[in-house]
């Protein structure tokens, strides 16, 4: 075929790009030509160019600035300027930063001491002519605002100044004397510049600083412009009242009492008059009396006929009675013996305050008591008083002996009480009442005889300052809050809320017809506006009708604990088991009674504050209770943890470090709360409560020949610091026990405390958590640890150092507080004093189980030699199979089998498991026990 023919044709197929030569070409050959090849993807990269000039940025030249005509020295001292400026500023944030950082009290003092120097610049200016800029600047300041009262001016900043010196831990008071000071302040000097006629800035400075200066003429002149002047001095005298009762902290209607009380002690009103008839009227007495007014309100109520009953019983005569001093009758006349005794009783507080007494007021007020009793024995005994008799010291060792108030059966308060005046006769109407039969008992709880022991004093623990009730931070939560539900169109808003040391409640009231749930729905939105992922929802808060949401705050405060137990201390509450936890999110102290718990289960992760818990709780028995109220087993199988108590008078036993020495201890409790049940049972009483105050009255009596002594049983608190690895040694045992002191022993005055860190269900078993009721949890890792310890979700949104979520026994939620905190040298100091009162004295059967056998057990025959041998091949080569004794002793299957049920009856080894090798039970350091054991002997 010709091509020349086809000229154009050829030239338009083949231009790049023609589908139809490629697909010409491709079906004569089979195979795509290459140009054809390449003719494909050259019309994409022009896209792609294009794609991508798009999406680039445009890069814009930016013109080369034009050169500076002063040749860069306005830069260079623009440069130095802020160079200096900065330097300035972070002075000044320095040291600001450190004022920040100072101690409250040392801030409280400066501003006090500031007051004092502005009252004494003050009083040079307008009490005297002082020259110079400053008296210039008086004159003006303060004499022009205040005018005439410019000379009052210096006396009210020097009594501002004073009463911050003298109490700086009254901060509100401060703010409310301030506030009324101001209210006077304005209401006097507004009447005395209507009473010079009012004049006004157009007389001149002169005239208003002859009247009320400008404070008068601010506070009198829009009255006297709105109202006139006769309307406008009624106002101004009802606004200096009421400075007058904010500054005397005095409500409207207690006026006429403080005006009455004001006339008794002018001497207008005779004191006789007004005494009389105020004490009589029915009641008065009770209700100035917590304890009558109870009982006054319960007198109506049926005996109690359930054992919690007579426990609230028991537990409510438990508490002490208000040191009050005991005033000699009036129709009497003191005799020297009173006298005596009253002298003594203003040594009361001496020795409340962890003074003992001299040995020449013991030896008064011991004469004191026996003549009183001797002279009172012979009197008759009024029937409308039931006396409690006179404390009569108990020996030891010998009965001649002196003892102290700890071997009489009552507190250190109660003995001294009871010599410095308040002495009683025994009711010889009620006759004593007799056991039939006494149970065996080794011995009770005693101290020594010959130690007079005194409670620390508070003053060792450090006092924390006044928390905040509202920051900058709150406010911008709240605002976080509001901005929230107004993006998601929630009729909601934040009402108020409550700030915590740790966290800050906030309390949101719904709208109508809104769900609750649409606010835990967004749970998730609050943590990313607030900027924190531990947001705890509460709906609804106990007791009110509304959501709370707590989040933490930026700004942590801590929590000291001898400020909680100055509060316990203030409410007079002496219960011995009285212990601190911290402080709630109200901004409340949080106490409990380990008594009425009775028994509680602290948990967390490492780091969440459970260690400060234990010291805490430790600490405040330390403090408030004497060795003859409380004794203490403690446990520590991690061994650094309480070491710091070693040595103190309240343990029964050395601190417990091995774990199976800690099962035979539980054991031993058992065995305690065993015997102290049959003392109840066999005098007919209920609590250790009153079996105590009975021994105390003397109104139990031993049979005739009985040579026991019986005392009052002290509270004994078991502490357990790592409940997991009592459970790891000795499961069985160690639950059990366990479990029966829970069940039984709060009745008997004993009570537990268990800690782990490892709240799992392998731990912290069913039958532990039936009887713990009480639950006291920390920040823990997960969801299921939270379950274990509570029963329900929280714990694992807590954010630790104390942080934690209190469940006591009967609540159905729990409270969220922040743990105090007590630090080493307190402890040390407390630990110190306790020391130097008195020596522990221990028992020496609470870590030693049931006697070992003196002689080689019949069962054993003539193989002790092969039962050692095999106990020692077992032993070293942790591997407990038949066959190898077999091999190793050179003795049949039959003798290999009798020795493996001997080692297995010793706690050597295991129980079998089919073909499988025993378990050995004892590692290479308890084999020598063992062996002694087995041989007879006495254990190493």
């Amino acid at each position: 075929m010709d091509t020349g023919n086809l000229g154009p044709m050829a030239s338009r197929t083949s231009g790049k790009g023609s589908p139809s030569t490629a697909g010409t070409a491709k079906g004569r050959t089979g195979r795509t030509p290459a140009p054809a090849k390449k003719a494909a993807p050259a019309r994409k990269p022009p896209a792609k160019k294009a794609a991508a000039a798009r999406r680039a940025p445009v890069k814009k030249v930016a013109p080369r600035p034009a050169p500076s005509p002063t040749g860069g020295v306005v830069r260079l001292v623009r440069a130095l300027w802020l160079g200096c400026a900065h330097a300035v500023g972070a002075v000044f944030r320095g040291i600001g930063q450190g004022a920040r950082n100072l101690d409250p009290a040392h801030r409280k003092d400066g501003l006090a001491l500031l007051l004092l120097a502005l009252a004494l610049i003050v009083a040079a200016g307008t009490w005297s002519n002082l020259s110079g800029p400053v008296g210039d600047l008086v004159t003006m300041l303060v004499t022009g605002a205040f005018g005439r009262l410019d000379l009052l001016v210096p006396v009210l900043l020097g009594v501002m100044a004073v009463r911050f010196i003298r109490h700086p831990e009254q901060t509100d008071a401060n703010g409310r004397i301030g506030i009324g000071l101001s209210a006077l302040v304005i209401g006097v000097l507004g009447l005395v510049h209507i009473a010079c006629g009012a004049p006004g800035r157009d007389e001149g400075t002169t005239a208003m600083q002859n009247a009320g200066g400008l404070i008068g003429w601010g506070a009198s002149k829009p009255l006297i412009f709105t109202m006139g002047a006769p309307l406008a001095v009624p106002m101004l005298v009802l606004l200096t009242v009421f400075g007058l009762l904010v500054v005397t902290a005095t409500p409207v209607n207690a006026i006429p009492e403080r005006l009455r009380l004001l006339g008794i002690r002018l001497g207008i009103i005779a004191p006789n008059e007004y005494d009389e008839g105020y004490g009589e009227r029915e009641g008065a007495a009770d209700r100035h009396d917590p304890e009558r007014w109870r009982a006054r309100a319960g007198a109506g109520r049926g005996p109690a006929g359930t054992v919690d009953a007579a426990e609230e019983d028991a537990l409510a005569r438990r508490r002490k009675p208000r040191r009050a001093a005991s005033r000699p009758a009036m129709d009497r006349e003191m005799d020297a013996v009173d006298v005596a005794a009253a002298a003594a009783a203003a040594l009361d507080g001496a020795v409340y305050g962890g003074l003992p007494p001299s040995p020449l007021v013991a030896d008064l007020t011991q004469g004191i008591a026996a003549d009183r009793e001797g002279a009172e024995a012979t009197a008759p005994v009024p029937p409308a008083r039931e006396a409690r008799p006179v404390p009569r010291p108990v020996a030891a060792a010998q009965a001649t002996a002196p003892a102290p108030a700890a071997e009489t059966g009552g507190s250190p308060h109660e003995t001294t009480a009871a010599v410095s005046g308040t002495l009683a006769v025994p009711d010889l109407t009620k006759a004593p009442r007799e056991a039939q039969e006494l149970p065996p008992r080794a011995e009770q709880l005693q101290l020594r005889g010959d130690i007079t022991y005194a409670l620390p004093s508070l003053d060792l623990l450090e006092r924390g300052g006044p928390g905040k009730t509202r920051s900058a931070a709150n406010d911008a939560v709240v605002a976080s809050l509001t901005n929230v539900f107004t993006e998601f169109k929630v009729d909601a808003q934040v009402t108020g809320f409550t700030r915590g040391p740790t966290v800050t409640r906030y309390e949101v009231t719904l709208g109508a017809a809104v769900k609750v749930e649409r606010i835990t729905a967004l749970a998730k939105n609050i943590a990313y506006a607030v900027a924190s992922p531990d947001v705890r929802i509460i709906s609804p808060i106990p007791g009110k009708s509304a959501v709370g949401i707590e989040i933490p705050n930026t700004d942590r405060e801590m929590v000291n604990l001898g400020d909680v137990l100055r509060l316990a201390d203030a409410a007079e509450d002496d219960h011995p088991m009285l212990v601190a936890l911290g402080k709630d999110v109200e901004g409340g102290y949080v106490m409990a009674n380990l008594a009425k718990m009775p028994h509680v289960l602290v948990a967390g992760a490492t780091g969440s504050g459970k260690s400060s818990c234990i010291n805490c709780l430790i600490t405040s028995i330390m403090v408030r209770a004497t060795p003859e109220d409380v004794r203490m087993v403690l446990v520590d199988p991690k061994r650094v943890e309480l070491t710091a108590y070693e040595g103190i008078p309240h343990l029964i036993t050395p601190i417990i470090t091995n774990p199976k020495r800690a099962a035979e201890a539980l054991q031993w409790v058992v065995r305690e709360m065993d015997l102290r049940y049959d003392d109840l049972a066999a005098f007919g009483y209920r609590h250790i409560d009153d079996f105590n105050q009975a021994i105390r009255d003397g109104k139990i009596k031993l049979p005739p020949g009985s040579e026991r002594e019986l005392s009052p049983y002290p509270y004994l608190l078991v502490i357990v610091d790592e409940l997991a690895d009592l459970m790891m040694v000795a499961p069985r045992d160690v639950e059990d026990s366990i479990v029966r002191i829970t069940q039984l022993a709060r009745a008997a005055g004993i009570h537990l405390v268990l800690a782990t860190q490892r709240p799992s269900v392998d731990v912290v078993t069913g039958l532990i958590k039936a009887n713990v009721p009480s639950r006291l949890a920390f920040a823990t890792s997960s969801l299921a640890d939270s379950r274990v310890i509570l029963d329900q979700p929280g714990a694992e949104k807590l954010i630790g150092k104390g942080d934690g979520l209190f469940l006591p026994m009967g609540a159905n939620k729990p409270v969220r507080l922040q743990g105090a905190f007590v630090t080493e040298d307190e402890i040390g100091g407390i630990v110190q004093h306790c020391k130097d009162q008195m020596a522990p004295v221990f028992r020496d059967d609470v870590t030693v189980g049931q006697k070992q056998k003196k002689e080689i057990d019949e069962e054993i025959g003539d193989d002790l030699d092969l039962l050692c041998q095999a106990a020692e091949l077992v032993v070293s080569t942790q591997f407990g199979s038949t066959s190898m004794l077999q091999r190793k002793l050179r003795v049949g299957f039959a003798k290999a089998g009798r020795l493996m049920d001997l080692m297995e009856s010793r706690g050597i080894v295991g129980p079998s498991e089919g073909s499988k090798a025993r378990d050995v039970l004892l590692k290479a350091d308890e084999l020598d026990g063992a062996l002694a054991v087995i041989r007879g002997e006495a254990h190493p």
